[in-house]
């Protein structure tokens, strides 16, 4: 362990966001920042051990001696994946979320943020959405297993904390994408989907380029360095156990159609875009509040959107072989 006096675990270390969290983690080395110098980083992925596993979680734990978590993992995917698995979702991920946490109140780790999403609101709510509305009412349909599951991460957090003095909270990321992201066309995420089945429209020829549904929904996204930024500057400065959601301004929402438009631009596709309206749109929007972190994190700047898309196209374009399709 050498001389750091904080070890820090990373589940769902080799996903999207534990792997930004390693980009942001490298370059504080690099730069010499203190903090990071007294911290050893572990990120662990599916392949060290299965989480839905309590023998097998417990043993990862007992491996490396974690005093701090950032639990990330989780059964994942986009919409249509959900709403036709909505069971498997509910249970795999409540079995996760027990067993990381159990272990962790078990093992004394000193402090655990977990990852949550925007998803776990209610259906039926005013905008924005703040951090004291995620058990006002269901879910959305389309996720409602995926939904309830990550609610319960704030249940557990609440009872460790009133129990047994755990310092367990969560962070709500918006629609989080970038680099290392699940480029899958079954299982992917809007942003990613639709960067990978652009890359195939173009190496096909294809001169139109069709979006699942209107393209009116709106989104926040935010890229997956500054998520991670920010869930390094949670785990070292935020210690409540309410949730905090972490996501661009309110005016930095973009519709679906303005997302495929940039993506469009960061490839240099000269087709056009259709809108395939058979397709479901899922939520109309899910506009969150980020007053709450404005205010304790005053500083942050996140990335632009045009960006933030274009440096992930040219990462896919780099990487599609080794990417996750």
């Amino acid at each position: 362990m050498g001389s750091e006096s904080k070890v820090v675990l990373v589940t769902g270390g080799s996903g999207l966001v534990g792997q930004a969290i390693k980009t942001v983690v490298e370059e504080e080395r690099k730069s010499g920042s203190p903090e990071v110098l007294d911290e050893k980083w572990i990120f662990c992925g599916s392949k060290d051990g299965d989480l839905r596993n309590k023998d097998e979680t417990e043993a990862l734990f007992e491996k490396h001696k974690p005093t701090h978590v950032i639990h990330l993992a989780a059964m994942v995917g986009g919409l249509f994946h959900n709403m036709a698995h909505n069971l498997d979702f509910f249970r795999d991920n409540m079995a996760i979320n027990d067993n990381v946490l159990y272990a962790s109140y078990k093992h004394k780790v000193q402090k655990v943020v977990s990852c949550l999403s925007t998803c776990i609101f209610p259906d039926k709510i005013t905008y924005p959405i703040d951090e004291t509305m995620v058990h006002n009412g269901p879910p959305h349909s389309s996720n409602y297993g995926y939904s309830y599951a990550k609610r319960m991460i704030d249940v557990l957090n609440r009872g460790y904390r009133e129990q047994h003095g755990c310092r367990f909270t969560s962070v709500v990321p918006c629609n989080v994408f970038g680099p290392h992201d699940n480029f899958s066309l079954a299982t992917g995420h809007v942003v990613p989907a639709l960067i990978r089945r652009m890359d195939d429209a173009m190496r096909n020829g294809d001169k139109t380029f069709a979006v699942w549904g209107s393209g009116a929904p709106l989104r926040q996204f935010i890229y997956s360095l500054d998520a991670a930024r920010l869930f390094v500057w949670a785990l070292r400065r935020y210690d409540s156990a309410e949730p905090l959601i972490l996501s661009v301004d309110e005016e930095d929402e973009v519709t679906i159609s303005k997302a495929a438009e940039t993506i469009k631009k960061a490839h240099g596709f000269t087709g056009e875009i259709v809108y395939d309206t058979s397709k479901a749109d899922g939520q109309y929007k899910k506009t969150a509040s980020n007053k709450k972190l404005r205010s304790l994190c005053k500083e942050f700047t996140f990335t632009p959107f045009e960006r933030a898309i274009q440096d992930t196209v040219v990462w896919f374009k780099n990487n599609r072989e080794h990417a996750r399709l």
